[in-house]
């Protein structure tokens, strides 16, 4: 296998000069599972995990391989070179990020869990059914243009919706300019308007919730059923997670697809630029408010209340960005506290050590 078969590109070798100085081998991650990650270089796929040096250095969760990483490799044999009967290697280090899908990881801590990395294109999958939020899209939206890979909304179960044109008419005013596919993935109805986005050496990552198809998509795209698919709960159209990690396939057509398993929770890890490049229509009226400190709830002249009053604006979207808003500054206040408290402890243990220094002590 070739590493351009793998994504690679001239855009990650200044990156990789030293390391190569050193002997390491390119590779990609194509699997993570508890610290344990599955890779491909040009001399096959390997079972690898980080070096001790590499776990000692590493201070963020966000800062460990991902799948779709290009890492530096080396191998577990002595002489460089992994045998048929030994297919272990070793990270030393994860090459800088061209894109970076991240969410905050579940949970009460605040830190970053990166979902997929490397990507040129995002499909945001939402199924036709019960799944079908606006709100749930905006999210997405958000998180994918702050990755910096680009956004396709792909809408599954298409044979499912009597009223298709009004579901797209809905979403063209929350995704302006960003491409609109429907399909149905089990019928196979629709596929062939994926394919530009499905070049040799470029990745794809299927995000959305469970349920929403993207199993049986990535079977579909793939010819053969290498992913698990089950049938949705009546009620809500929800899934079951059939899908438990994050994996880098290598399609028909050269591109590598990369599925995830479905996310019930979507807490933002983004910046202000991904939230005004997702409600641009919200921000563009609020430059018209006659106050800029303006809250668009009951203030004179404010041109968003006005939008809403005339009905050119959804107030449920204002409402949802006005939520994420909030999401953002607890997330910025909460990432402030807890740099002052690394700050804090970094001082208390300089503290300590000079202490116990045998010269201070005398």
């Amino acid at each position: 296998m070739t590493l351009p078969a793998l994504g690679w590109s001239d855009r990650f070798v200044p990156h990789f000069s030293l390391y190569r100085a050193a002997g390491y081998v390119p590779a990609r991650v194509v699997q993570e599972h508890r610290g344990r990650y599955q890779v491909y270089c040009e001399t096959g796929e390997y079972s690898a995990e980080v070096s001790g040096k590499f776990r000692h250095l590493t201070t963020s969760p966000r800062s460990f391989p991902a799948v779709g990483d290009w890492v530096a490799l080396s191998f577990a044999s002595p002489d460089g070179i992994a045998s048929s009967s030994d297919r272990h290697a070793i990270i030393h280090a994860v090459l800088p990020r061209q894109s970076e899908f991240v969410r905050k990881a579940a949970g009460s801590k605040t830190e970053e869990q990166v979902i997929a990395a490397n990507v040129d294109t995002v499909f945001l999958m939402t199924g036709l059914d019960h799944d079908f939020n606006l709100r749930r899209v905006e999210r997405y939206l958000m998180l994918t243009w702050d990755s910096g890979a680009r956004p396709v909304i792909v809408l599954n179960k298409a044979d499912l919706c009597p009223n298709l044109g009004d579901r797209l008419a809905e979403l063209e005013e929350v995704a302006f300019g960003v491409p609109i596919v429907a399909i149905s993935a089990l019928h196979g109805e629709g596929i062939d308007a994926l394919v530009s986005y499905l070049q040799p050496g470029y990745t794809v990552a299927l995000i959305g919730s469970s349920g929403v198809g993207k199993s049986t998509l990535t079977n579909s795209l793939l010819a053969h059923a290498a992913q698990t698919t089950q049938a949705v709960r009546a009620d809500d159209s929800r899934g079951r997670h059939t899908t438990s990690g994050r994996s880098l396939w290598l399609l028909p057509s050269g591109a590598l697809l990369l599925d995830t398993p479905g996310m019930r929770e979507l807490q933002p890890w983004a910046t202000e630029d991904s939230l005004s490049q997702t409600f641009e229509d919200v921000e563009a009226l609020a430059t018209q408010c006659c106050f800029r400190d303006c809250r668009h709830e009951q203030e004179p002249g404010c041109a968003v209340q006005g939008a809403i009053a005339s009905g050119t604006l959804d107030p449920k979207r204002l409402a949802s960005y006005q939520k994420l808003q909030g999401e953002l500054a607890y997330l910025e206040r909460r990432q402030d506290q807890q740099a002052q408290l690394a700050e804090k402890q970094r001082w208390k243990q300089i503290h300590k050590q000079l202490r116990s220094h045998p010269k201070l002590r005398q």
